[in-house]
């Protein structure tokens, strides 16, 4: 039997499934396919959310000749034969080449591919499951078009899988199967068509009687279960955003589901760096020793390890989760950054500068007043060069830790 996922290729754009955000009539990617006006443009998005798929339906709207390269294994050459190729192209109009994971191009291969862009020899569609900015030449993506695909929903998937059985069912394979089954293929599938085509082929399969019986009890013992445990690139960088959105936005449920999420790929490091992040960047001033918690439960995650070390990091993400909030620290080292490349930040001053040597009198250094020798441990002098005078970088936040702070030093400084 041919797999599937091959079998149950849509050849048009009406058996398509999913992507309605770019794809729905009256969408302008649906507007050029009907046209048969393909632009030069750019899939990006999950694995198994029909890019492949779409780029096939294209070429067959047009009068080109598809190409298919993967750019894992591919090289120029391949795109020199391609174009060598096209004045032997009877009855074609050109040239449409569909390169699967451009981003594994380095940038001479990327550049290579601009002048058959520009000269319209070929149309491009690539795609990529990285972000196209960060991994696909500028020169290229400012020809191109960007098309986002999201990871299929359970229903776009229960679509597809009916499908499938139907055309198995018409060509004499006996199958039975409830939707229950087939939503659960399409729940551990995770947004992935092509591991849900793969899951029900294992199903079929896999069973040696007349009638296969597609139930959830069998597809669990499949083990198939799908989440994703990739520990890089842009799908793990996008989780790592979410914990810390969530612990920023005080919400312990959803900060637990993403460090659930993130355990699955089993990169400690990167988890304990977020979070040593997040607590002085949202909890901050708010709750000043949720630092020192913090690095001593990292200690503990680092020192006990992977199972058992999720509990603690639960611990943890709960806790910052439900702690006041103040990004004054992070504003305050901000904005004096951003200082340092726009203004005239000026030199330290005289009486700041050390003194320490034989000398620096000479220079015009001194004049520094200590602060303990005087009442509350205090002095008014100025700190900032002359040239930030009056500059404010710290902002006390409404909190009851600062908001102490405030009142303690108004009190002492009106003294």
């Amino acid at each position: 039997m041919r797999p599937l996922a091959d079998l149950m290729r849509p050849s048009d754009l009406e058996d398509f499934v999913g992507q309605q955000q770019i794809l729905s009539e009256g969408k302008p990617l649906y507007n050029l396919i009907k046209s048969k006006n393909i632009c030069n443009c750019i899939f990006y998005g999950p694995p198994g959310t029909g890019k492949t798929t779409l780029a096939n339906i294209m070429a067959n709207y047009v009068d080109k000749k598809f190409y298919k390269l993967n750019a894992t294994i591919a090289s120029v050459k391949d795109i020199q034969d391609i174009t060598n190729n096209m004045d032997n192209l009877l009855n074609y109009n050109g040239v449409v080449l569909y390169i699967d994971e451009l981003q594994h191009f380095n940038k001479k291969q990327q550049q290579s591919l601009l002048e058959f862009i520009e000269d319209g020899r070929i149309t491009l569609i690539a795609s990529t499951t990285e972000n196209p900015y960060f991994v696909i030449h500028k020169a290229i993506i400012s020809r191109c078009n960007i098309f986002s695909f999201k990871p299929l929903s359970t229903s776009d998937i229960i679509v597809g899988l009916e499908k499938s059985l139907k055309r198995l069912i018409s060509e004499g394979v006996e199958v039975k199967y409830s939707e229950d089954a087939l939503n659960y293929i399409g729940e551990i599938s995770q947004g992935d068509y092509r591991k849900a085509y793969n899951i029900l082929e294992l199903a079929i399969n896999s069973q040696v009687k007349n009638v296969r019986e597609i139930t959830t009890q069998y597809i669990e013992s499949l083990g198939q279960s799908t989440m994703r445990a990739d520990s890089s690139g842009d799908e793990f960088y996008n989780l790592l955003s979410a914990l810390q959105k969530s612990i920023r936005g005080s919400d312990p449920s959803a900060a637990i589901h993403y460090l659930a999420r993130l355990i699955k790929g089993g990169n400690l490091t990167a988890i304990v760096r977020r979070i040593s992040v997040i607590a002085a960047e949202d909890i901050g001033l708010a709750f000043p020793s949720a630092l020192s918690v913090v690095n001593s439960g990292i200690e503990l995650v680092l020192k006990v390890g992977l199972p058992e070390a999720r509990i603690i990091l639960s611990e943890i993400v709960i806790y910052l989760a439900t702690l006041p909030k103040s990004n004054s620290a992070c504003l305050a080292i901000e904005s004096a950054m951003n200082d340092l490349e726009n203004i005239n930040f000026g030199d330290v001053p005289m009486h700041l500068k050390d003194a320490h040597y034989s000398g620096a009198t000479n220079l015009g250094v001194g004049g520094y007043k200590y602060p303990h020798n005087y009442n509350n441990h205090y002095i008014e002098q100025d700190y900032l060069p002359k040239e930030l005078d009056g500059k404010i970088y710290y902002n006390e936040q409404n909190n009851k830790y600062e908001e102490s702070l405030k009142n303690y030093w108004e009190k002492i400084k009106k003294q």
